[in-house]
């Protein structure tokens, strides 16, 4: 009997063969971040006040100062206020100037705001909204795990690899066309769920051909994908300002994934021994090695119960690691700083981890390396109690200034 390793280890377990699938399930990953732009950079109170251009009719010459003065009322603190604005008139300004306006209503021509990054005018009565839609999105995902990682045993690795590329090329696009938030909502609802279908069962594929010699650079590698991909999202977004076009960047229709062959482990397990051996057999050629005679007479795929308790362990690990990882990344617009350098340095920050992590997975074990690693970041998510809220200890850098835009 020869177990699916050995046959791995005599074909090449991490021959070219192997390396190219694995940079080409792994590089989607580097344009994914780009989905994550159009609420990330969504500030849920927005600076802003209401557009009142409707005076720029009675004097056209008005300063923007002026203008503010004549149109909105202040709050208690002397600012002007961000959800409320004179009822417009039709008087000459000279009688506008002399007695002012005085009855107020909500923001009737949508409002002015000093970030071009945002949309849907999801503020004052639907400020709550952007936390919805990230809720929506996370759930998006949560989703995705449970329909596509199933759904893997039985419809093979590939297909679910291949449907959720298909997916976001068509809601990405429905997302980026949004004549309203519901409409945006739904598409990035499932816009999340092809996300987490396709990262799980990317990786389970392109693990499955690696040896356990270097299956750890499987997920390494696609982390790392990711981790250069938040970077570029930061730098597009702060190049373009335009959500909608920073979206359409997505993936081409050529996904890698549609040349990548099925997991030969997972059609031994369904008893398709023939196609197995046709793809093991195509790889020992690419990988330039030889088959032995009757190597793949008798191959077994080995289960053990135990891995019903290494699962729950483990995926209880996952949600408490994902916890706090996307609380932190969903809310880095309230941390004071420039949001742009903030999401680009959580992007730089965890390409050196991911390369460290290669070389400890291999050097200390599995085990220690997940129990040192999920100890340390819960010791610093704690130390940050330490600190007032609204205080960071570290330089402040200023928000950059922005033209106000209409919505």
């Amino acid at each position: 009997m020869v177990d699916f390793g050995e046959i791995l280890r005599t074909i090449g377990d991490f021959g070219f063969f192997q390396k190219i699938i694995l940079l080409a399930l792994a590089f989607p990953n580097f344009l994914f971040p780009i989905f994550f732009s159009s609420f990330l950079f969504m500030q849920s109170d927005p600076e802003r006040h209401c557009n009142t251009d409707w005076i720029l009719q009675a004097d056209s010459n008005l300063t923007t100062g002026q203008q503010l003065n004549l149109t909105l009322p202040r709050q208690e603190d002397g600012t002007f206020s961000r959800c409320q604005m004179f009822v417009p008139v039709e008087r000459d300004i000279g009688d506008i100037r002399e007695y002012g306006l005085n009855e107020t209503t909500a923001c009737q021509q949508g409002w002015k705001y000093h970030s071009s990054v945002y949309e849907f005018d999801l503020v004052c009565d639907e400020s709550e909204m952007p936390h919805l839609v990230q809720t929506i999105f996370m759930g998006g995902l949560l989703a995705g795990s449970f329909i596509f990682g199933p759904a893997a045993e039985s419809y093979g690795r590939r297909r679910t690899t291949q449907l959720p590329v298909v997916l976001l090329l068509i809601f990405v696009t429905v997302a980026g066309a949004s004549p309203n938030v519901y409409v945006y909502m739904l598409a990035q609802f499932i816009v999340g769920a092809a996300l987490g279908g396709y990262r799980i069962n990317s990786t389970v594929l392109a693990t499955e051909w690696i040896g356990v010699t270097k299956r750890s650079m499987a997920a390494c590698v696609s982390q790392m994908f990711a981790a250069v991909g938040q970077c570029a999202m930061a730098g597009l977004v702060y190049a373009i300002r335009d959500w909608r076009k920073v979206d359409s960047q997505h993936l081409d229709a050529n996904d890698p994934s549609r040349w990548i062959p099925e997991s030969a482990r997972w059609l031994l397990g369904q008893e398709r021994t023939e196609e197995a051996h046709k793809l093991i057999r195509r790889v020992a050629a690419i990988n330039k090695k030889k088959i032995p005679e009757n190597l793949l007479d008798e191959v077994t795929i080995l289960t053990s119960s135990v891995l019903m308790k290494y699962l729950f362990v483990i995926s209880f690990a996952w949600f408490s690691l994902n916890l706090g990882y996307f609380c932190l990344v969903l809310n880095v617009g309230k941390l004071g700083l420039n949001i742009f350098l903030v999401q680009f340095l959580f992007g730089i920050t965890e390409v050196p981890a991911h390369f460290l992590c290669i070389w400890v997975l291999e050097l200390i074990g599995r085990k220690k390396s997940l129990i040192s690693s999920l100890l340390t970041g819960s010791f610093f998510c704690l130390l940050t109690l330490a600190f007032p809220r609204g205080k960071c200890p570290v330089l402040h850098v200023q928000h950059m200034k922005i033209q106000p835009t209409v919505r």
